[in-house]
Order: structure tokens, then C-alpha cells, then sequence
């Protein structure tokens, strides 16, 4: 499904070249508006502009008081929260370096990071106050322990709301350190482990540049609320659904967990929601569950869609939300935006979303490009595809072949500055002011970037014809009795190249098929079925593209905390088969 609206202007926004600039300007607008609010119960679960202004005024002025020097790299690890907010905040408009580690790694990897990262300094909530007491001597230059939950210092570790009060009471005049917007900011490391461990660094003006670009892509203003969901130290979550909405003057809600997000949505009623398309995928699996067992309702369905069809032609824009208003209510009855990032969504769930009045977007970035590179626009879109290039983000496809596909490359002001402590990696990937991403892809006829999957995936098969092992799940994933799938390349007995598939079998599917067919679930009815399935689907490929040999795996694939399957652990565990 497309949108394509000409002369559709850049939105105006006010220009900032420092987050403390960003925030002064927020909070000169907006000083009594809602900012962050918790909907678990914290220490500091609700601030204003004013009241996290002054937060992280105060913060930062005690751990100065603490004995942090500018320049101090200061580590912070906890669940989204506003205190994780007042911690980033507070490092950058102080001159120190942020290094936000996701909570989610094993303790090995984090006290690797904190190691790596020359951390001074540690924040960190409750559940991680032990394993930094016991790992502290192990970092020989880790100094300073701030618990987030700890009401008073109790041995080495410091509290941070009296570290707060403390500065409210012995701190006159405070004021934001002067920084240069150029320097190191934020190192953001892309995994834990030593041997992969990348540490991007991010000037302010990296991140401020991509923050005014998003604005002028995406209409944002101070009704807007998101519920934030997706991990904090992430630069998708941490940019686009942290900086973003302060920027906007909107107010960020930080769900409980991922299992209480439709709940949460209904007390938080947020208008724009970021999430991953693993995340879209269940909700549209739940609308179509919810559809189901209404047989009246699904009966009607069609017809429901095309009289919504009708009247949007008339001019009745927002006519498919009072339709299905049902279904905009499970998800708080505000939503004005979802965006989908961190992977391509299924433009089948895309449309299958629009046709039931929401709008999905989706864009496109990594960590080293602070995050966004393209973005769909509100109208001017394509499901099918990674969006438009940010006004600030020059893209090209290297090497092109006949087709003009290729690895696509960018250059801008939103550039990371390189990897912490590795020039050798930097080099391979920042060439003459290029950042190439490792992502093949191709422009279409309107500009519009299409994105193939990552080039060290790519299946070469006998023929020398590429294969992209995403594209191919997509389709796998299509299957309705496949919850995930994984497509790679794996040599035969001649030692070519062919394609293999490990799939994680649908549960609710094969129980739903069972009971309706009066059969017992087996493995070999699993494995058989999907055998079945995939050899329909090998009917629709092309010669280089058939899937040869089936993999039932029972455990789902271990994930990043964006969702993204580790693929490199498939190889590994393929070898055991």
C-alpha cells in the first residue's frame, strides 16, 4: 500500500545544537506540563518540564559534588524509567560521557562494558545493586556507586534522590557546564561481549541534528504521549521515543513490562506508540483472533472495509477509526501514529493495520547513524518500503549491479564519530566520510529506499544468483502454522551452497488445526505439515531460491532487546543437527 503526496513541505522546527539547549527551550514552553511519568511505582514516577529540569540540574551538580570530573564516562543500567532519563540528561548537559548498557546482558558482558567504557562512575536500579557491590574491584576504574532506589547512602553505594536533595539544599545557582557539541557524548556499546563489543560514539550534535530531522519529517507537538516500551539505551527507543518527545514538549509513559502493554495503553492513552514489528505482528494476530470468534463480525469485515474505502474517497478521513472503533480501544483509543524500526515489518500487517484506521510508519537507521537514515512520512508512504531519506542524510548505493542494488552508504552531520578504542573497525566502515551500513538494498522510481537485508546473510547460490535470506522469511513467516523462522546457507555433500530453514512451530495454530481435525499433536504431525507448507511455497520461488532441508526448532530464537533473532548463533547450532 502506497501514499504518495507531492509537494508535501519539511515541517518547521525550532533549531537546537545541544540536548541542554533542547531542554531549556522545552521547559521555557511547557514548565507545568506532564514531561516523564512511571507507571510503576519509583522514587521519582512523575516530573513536569520544571520539575525534571531541576532534577537533572541537581543531579548533575552532585555528582560533580561527588568528585566526577568533565569528561568522566558514567555507566547507567536499570528498566525504562524517569530516573534513567535524569541520569542520561544530567550526563550530557554536565560534559560527561553517557554509556548506556543494556539491562538485559549477562553480568559477564556487563562488567566487560564497564570495563571497556573506562566507566567512573555507575547508576544503576535496585535489582543490580549486588552484582556492582561484588564486580566493583574487578573495574579498577569504577569509583562511584549511585543506586536509583536506595533512599540513604548505605556503605560504598550513594542514593540518588539524596544525592538530589542533598544538592537542592547546598547548590546555589546551579547551572548546565558549558559543552562542546562535537565532542563525545554518548557511547552506545552494540553488544556485550568482549569479542564483538563495539562502542559508538555520538556527539550532541550528531544526536540533535537527527532529533530536527525526525521533527521535520514527523509532525510531533506537546498532545502527543508515547508509551515508551522498547529498552532505553537503544538509540531507536532512546532518540526517537526519549529525546523526541521532549523536544516536542510531549510526556513519555514508561510502561510496566511488555506483558501489561495493553493495559498500560489504556491508562496512558498514548497517541504515538514505537515498537518493533514482532510487536505489530501480535497485535494484528490478536485483532484477526479477536475478528474470529465474532463470525458475524467476520462476515461483515469486508464489506465494513470497503464502505470505509468509499467514504475516505468523500473526503471522511478518520471515518475507518469510528468503524473500528472496537479495536482503536484495546489500544487506549488515542493512537495517531504507530511506528514501526529496528527491522522491516510485514507489509501485509502494515496494510492489514490501515485498513482498521491506524497509520503505521517505518523507518530505518542503525546505532552508528544516530539512529534514523529514512522515515515514511504521514502522507507520503509505502509499506513495502524503508521510507525517504532525513533532510540532513545524503545515501547512495555502492557498487550497484545491473539492477542498481547494492550496499547502501550515508554521509551527514548525523554520523557517529567512530568506535571507542577501535580504529581498526572504524576504518572498515567510515571510508572518505561514507558510513557503509552492511545493508543491501536499492532506490526506487520516487526515492524511496528499499532495504534487501544484511550483506554478510546474503546466500550465494550455485548459480551465482543472490539470495536474501529476509526476504525469504517473510515469506515463511506468512505460514500460518510458523511462529519465526530463520533462512540460511549451509553446504551439501558437493559442497554447494543451498538454503536451509529452522522454523519455530505456531503452538496456538497446530492446537487450533488438532482440535478441529480430531488429531493428537505430534512431532512427526509438525514436522510433516510443515514440510507440507514449505514445499507449496518452494512452488512460488524461483530455482535459486528453494528451500532444501527443514529445521523444527522447539525454543523460540534468542533475541536482541529490539526483537532482532542473534542469526549468528544459527550457524552454530545448525552444525549440531
Amino acid at each position: 500500500m502506497k501514499t504518495i503526496k507531492n509537494n508535501y513541505p519539511y515541517y518547521d522546527v525550532e533549531p537546537i545544537s545541544t540536548l541542554a539547549e533542547m531542554l531549556t527551550k522545552s521547559v521555557e514552553k511547557y514548565p507545568n506540563k506532564l514531561a516523564l511519568e512511571d507507571l510503576n511505582p519509583t522514587p521519582i514516577a512523575r516530573v513536569t518540564y520544571r520539575e525534571l529540569y531541576d532534577h537533572v540540574l541537581m543531579f548533575g551538580s552532585a555528582m560533580k559534588s561527588l568528585g566526577l570530573k568533565e569528561r568522566d564516562h558514567i555507566a547507567f543500567i536499570g528498566e525504562n524509567r524517569v530516573q534513567w532519563a535524569i541520569t542520561h540528561l544530567a550526563c550530557v548537559t554536565f560534559n560527561f560521557v553517557a554509556v548506556p548498557i543494556d539491562k538485559n546482558l549477562e553480568e559477564n558482558d556487563i562488567v566487560n562494558i564497564l570495563h571497556v567504557s573506562d566507566a567512573k562512575a555507575a547508576v544503576f536500579s535496585e535489582s543490580f545493586r549486588d552484582m556492582f557491590i561484588e564486580f566493583k574491584h574487578a573495574v579498577k576504574a569504577l569509583k562511584y556507586l549511585i543506586d536509583m532506589d536506595l533512599p540513604k547512602k548505605q556503605g560504598g553505594v550513594h542514593s540518588m534522590t539524596e544525592m538530589i536533595e542533598e544538592a537542592r539544599r547546598a547548590v546555589r545557582h546551579p547551572q548546565f557546564t558549558r559543552t562542546n557539541p562535537d565532542d563525545v557524548a554518548v557511547i552506545v556499546f552494540t553488544s556485550g561481549s568482549m569479542d564483538r563489543a563495539k562502542g559508538v560514539m555520538m556527539s550532541q550534535s550528531n544526536l540533535c541534528t537527527n532529533l530536527m530531522d525526525m521533527r521535520r519529517m514527523i509532525r510531533l507537538g506537546p498532545d502527543d504521549r508515547f508509551l515508551s516500551v522498547l529498552p532505553m539505551h537503544h538509540t531507536y527507543e532512546g532518540t526517537c521515543g526519549f529525546l523526541c518527545p521532549l523536544y516536542a514538549g510531549a510526556s513519555v509513559h514508561y510502561a510496566r513490562s511488555l506483558k501489561t502493554v495493553l493495559e498500560d495503553m489504556q491508562r496512558a492513552r498514548p497517541t504515538i506508540f514505537l515498537g518493533v514489528p514482532l510487536m505489530y505482528d501480535k497485535m494484528y494476530r490478536r485483532i484477526m483472533a479477536a475478528i474470529e470468534e465474532k463470525k458475524i463480525a467476520k462476515t461483515l469485515l469486508p464489506s465494513l472495509k470497503a464502505v470505509a474505502g468509499w467514504l475516505e474517497t468523500l473526503g471522511a478521513e478518520s471515518i475507518r477509526k469510528k468503524i473500528f472503533a472496537e479495536i482503536h480501544e484495546t489500544f487506549g483509543g488515542a493512537i495517531r501514529l504507530f511506528i514501526a524500526g529496528g527491522a522491516a515489518p510485514d507489509p501485509h500487517v502494515m496494510k492489514g493495520m490501515r485498513s482498521f484506521g491506524f497509520k503505521i510508519l517505518q523507518g530505518y537507521g542503525l546505532t552508528e547513524t544516530s539512529p534514523i537514515l529514512t522515515v515514511n512520512r504521514e502522507f507520503t508512504f509505502k509499506d513495502e518500503a524503508a521510507g525517504l531519506p532525513l533532510p540532513s542524510v545524503e545515501i547512495r548505493i555502492a557498487n550497484p549491479d545491473a539492477k542498481g542494488h547494492g550496499e547502501i552508504i550515508a554521509r551527514g552531520p548525523s554520523i557517529m564519530l567512530g568506535y571507542y578504542k577501535n580504529e581498526a573497525a572504524t576504518r572498515e566502515v567510515l571510508k572518505d566520510g561514507w558510513f557503509f551500513t552492511g545493508d543491501l538494498g536499492y532506490f526506487d522510481e520516487d526515492g524511496f529506499l528499499h532495504i534487501h537485508g544484511r550483506k554478510k546473510n546474503v546466500i550465494v547460490a550455485r548459480n551465482g544468483e543472490n539470495v536474501y535470506p529476509e526476504e525469504l522469511e517473510d515469506k515463511v513467516n506468512k505460514i500460518p502454522f510458523v511462529l519465526e523462522s530463520v533462512v540460511f546457507g549451509a553446504k551439501n555433500e558437493k559442497n554447494d551452497e543451498e538454503i536451509h530453514v529452522m522454523i519455530v512451530p505456531n503452538a496456538e495454530a497446530f492446537i487450533a488445526y488438532a482440535q478441529k481435525h480430531h488429531v493428537e499433536v505430534t512431532t512427526e504431525l509438525i514436522e510433516q505439515m510443515l514440510n507440507d507448507e514449505i514445499r507449496k511455497l518452494n512452488a512460488e520461488l524461483l530455482g535459486h531460491q528453494q528451500i532444501k532441508k527443514v529445521i523444527v526448532r522447539e525454543k523460540e530464537f534468542e533475541k536482541t532487546t529490539t526483537q532482532k533473532i542473534k542469526r549468528y548463533l544459527i550457524q552454530q547450532e545448525d552444525s549440531m543437527h
